[in-house]
């Protein structure tokens, strides 16, 4: 999985049914402005992420990373519950 969820969607677990708990490994190129007081501590004020490269995602429940999904959001017709049956956490 090389992609990201936006505004609209998010990540599932096709195998455990979890939507809240996962390792995301990512590289990202950033320019950032950084504001350096006289005692030459650095203050970072302003992040823009340039670009990314995901290289892994995995479930931190059930360790799945063959099964990682991306889904919509309740809000967009979506699953709203984690691991059917819980009740949601």
């Amino acid at each position: 999985m090389n992609e990201l969820p936006d505004a609209k969607s998010r990540f599932r677990c096709a195998h455990c049914g979890n939507l809240t708990r996962f390792d995301v490994t990512r590289t990202a190129t950033t320019n950032e402005f950084w504001h350096v007081d006289m005692a030459g501590n650095v203050h970072i004020e302003e992040t823009t992420v340039k670009g990314e490269d995901v290289s892994s995602v995995s479930c931190r429940w059930c360790g799945a990373s063959d099964r990682i999904e991306i889904v919509l959001r309740p809000e967009f017709g979506g699953p709203d519950m984690e691991a059917a049956g819980d009740g949601g956490v």
